[in-house]
Parts: C-alpha cells; sequence; structure tokens
C-alpha cells in the first residue's frame, strides 16, 4: 500500500474518533441531568434519613442547609455539575469521605469482575458460534442452541445462588461471598479462587448473546462467493474459516461485545449483592438504602460513562477491522 494511502487511513481514522468523541459529550451531558432528576425524585428528606433520631426540625434545617438541599433544584444542579467539572463529587454523607475516593475504589473492584466476564463472554461466545456455524444443523449446533436458550433465558441473581449452593455449600470448591479470604491470603490465587463464582454468572447470558450474533454472522459470510472461492482454489477449511469468514464475521459482532460489556458492568450491580463482592453495585444499594444522594450520583455517573466509553471503543475497534466505515 502506497504510504500516500496509509497516511489518508489514519488521518480518516484519526477524524472518526475525533467525531465519536466530540459525540460523547452531549451524552455524557445528558446522563447528568438524567442521574440528577432521578436522584431528586427519590421520595423522601436525605436529612431525615442521615439523622435519624436526631431528625429534629431544627437540625434537619441545618442539614439541609449545609448540603445544599434547601436551595432549588436547578441551582443544586448547577452546584454539583460545577464541582464535577473540577473532579469533585462531594463528600459521602454516611462514609465522611470523598464520593470520588470511594466510586474510584469500588469501581476497579466491579472492572476486575466485570473485565474476568467480559473475557469468558467473549472467548466462549466466539467458539461456540464458530463451532454452531460450521456444524449447522449438527449435533453440535442444536446442543449449543440448546445451551444458549438455557444460558439467556435463566436469571442471573437465580443462577449465581444455585452456584452457590451447588459449589460454595454442598461441593465446597468455591468461596461464597468476599474477593479475598478474611484470614489469610490476599494474592492471585486468591483472588482467582473467590473470582471463579460471579465471574462465571455474569458471563452467562452475554456469552449467549454473542454465540447466537457470532452464528449468524458467520453463517451470513460462509456463504458469500469469496469463501467458495477460496475452497475452490484448495485453501484449507480451517484457514477459510478462522483467517477469511472469522475475520469477516468480527466485524458484526465488535459493536455486540462492545454493548455486552455496559450490560455486564450494569449486570455487576446486583450480581455483586449476591456474592458481597466489594464493588461499586453493592456500594450503590448500601448507598440507595442510606439515602447518600451524592454517593449514588457519582456511582451511577460513573457506570453510565464506562457504558458509553466501552461502545466508543467497540465503535473504534470496528472501524480499525472494516475501513469501509472510515
Amino acid at each position: 500500500m502506497p504510504p500516500s494511502s496509509v497516511n489518508e487511513g489514519e488521518q480518516a481514522l484519526a477524524f472518526y474518533i475525533a467525531r465519536r468523541l466530540l459525540a460523547a459529550i452531549p451524552v455524557l451531558f445528558g446522563l447528568t441531568v438524567i442521574v440528577f432528576l432521578i436522584m431528586a425524585m427519590i421520595p423522601g428528606d436525605p436529612a431525615t434519613a442521615i439523622l435519624g433520631s436526631y431528625a429534629t426540625p431544627e437540625n434537619v434545617a441545618r442539614l439541609n442547609a449545609q448540603l445544599g438541599l434547601d436551595k432549588s433544584l436547578f441551582q443544586q444542579y448547577l452546584i454539583w455539575i460545577g464541582n464535577l467539572f473540577h473532579g469533585d463529587l462531594g463528600r459521602s454523607y454516611t462514609l465522611n469521605r470523598p464520593v470520588l475516593d470511594e466510586v474510584l475504589e469500588r469501581f476497579s473492584a466491579t472492572l476486575i469482575l466485570a473485565g474476568s466476564s467480559l473475557v469468558l463472554c467473549s472467548v466462549f461466545g466466539l467458539l461456540a458460534g464458530i463451532v454452531s456455524a460450521v456444524r449447522q444443523f449438527g449435533w453440535a449446533d442444536k446442543i449449543i442452541t440448546f445451551l444458549v436458550l438455557i444460558g439467556i433465558s435463566t436469571p442471573s441473581f437465580w443462577l449465581g445462588l444455585l452456584l452457590i449452593l451447588a459449589f460454595a455449600v454442598k461441593l465446597r470448591l468455591f468461596p461464597a461471598s468476599g474477593m479475598f479470604a478474611i484470614y489469610g491470603g490476599g494474592d492471585l490465587p486468591d483472588l482467582l479462587h473467590h473470582l471463579a463464582l460471579p465471574a462465571l454468572t455474569l458471563s452467562v447470558v452475554a456469552t449467549g448473546v454473542i454465540a447466537r450474533l457470532t452464528r449468524t454472522a458467520m453463517l451470513e459470510v460462509l456463504r458469500q462467493d469469496y469463501i467458495r472461492t477460496a475452497r475452490a482454489k484448495g485453501v484449507s477449511e480451517r484457514k477459510v474459516i478462522y483467517k477469511h469468514a472469522f475475520k469477516a464475521a468480527l466485524v458484526s459482532v465488535v459493536p455486540v461485545i462492545g454493548i455486552q460489556a455496559g450490560f455486564v458492568i450494569g449486570g455487576a450491580v446486583y450480581i455483586e449483592t449476591v456474592f458481597q463482592w466489594p464493588g461499586i453495585g453493592s456500594m450503590l444499594v448500601t448507598a440507595i438504602s442510606s439515602r447518600d444522594l451524592l454517593l449514588v450520583q457519582g456511582g451511577v455517573l460513573v457506570v453510565a460513562a464506562a457504558y458509553v466509553l466501552f461502545n466508543l471503543v467497540a465503535d473504534v475497534v470496528q472501524t480499525m477491522l472494516d475501513p469501509r466505515l472510515r
């Protein structure tokens, strides 16, 4: 390829990435509005929830003034968004620490769980989809289709409880909760031991979705003329499938993996609750029950921003795989 063509391709890709980044700005701004309004519409008074038995009218009014809750909704949003631009998400009422520190600390644990689940669902989903497409209408296709339908139809939290009952309570092969052992441990093997059940639970639905769409994309590619031509020229079947067909099908599957990455992060909220994983999901459950508005707003905003970021990365990867999209 001539150097000029390479430079033009790189410039087109850079322009596309810049355009997608600019398009993400209003989306993130809209997310801040939605998150703020949803939290503002939750019934109840945060000051009363925080003070508990000390919630006299005078104490409630004093705490509302300290927290800025006595101002109008529009003024509260301007103050919050102004602090957000300076990297300040406020201070947690219940934890008495900066929201940003707590959210980032919890989000790192969520990323470990979500990242492991995304790797599992991507690998197993792609392999299952390829085998199902290559062995169309065979026993492998029927078994994979049956397992995929069961996986997609099974509620993740219920599957998590079943796995805990089977592998933690009955067989005692894996721990039922936590990220590390209470006594000892703390190393990588201990982390992987605790990660196995929640990561598997979180990846089941996404694996089924990726497998189904990979099968559809592979079947469509395998019917193309250039695949027949490659086979007619004597190219090995393995090379036809993995080098030609899979590479072309991956262009259609990558956006789906990006969407599933967002769903995996969102699904971590209740999976972390089931397995007592110390991530942002369990933090949000506790913060909502205690009416810690700033902590909830910060946690939801970070999760939503990660969802947008994953989809942006998927779009960029898809564009790199298929230059026609540039």
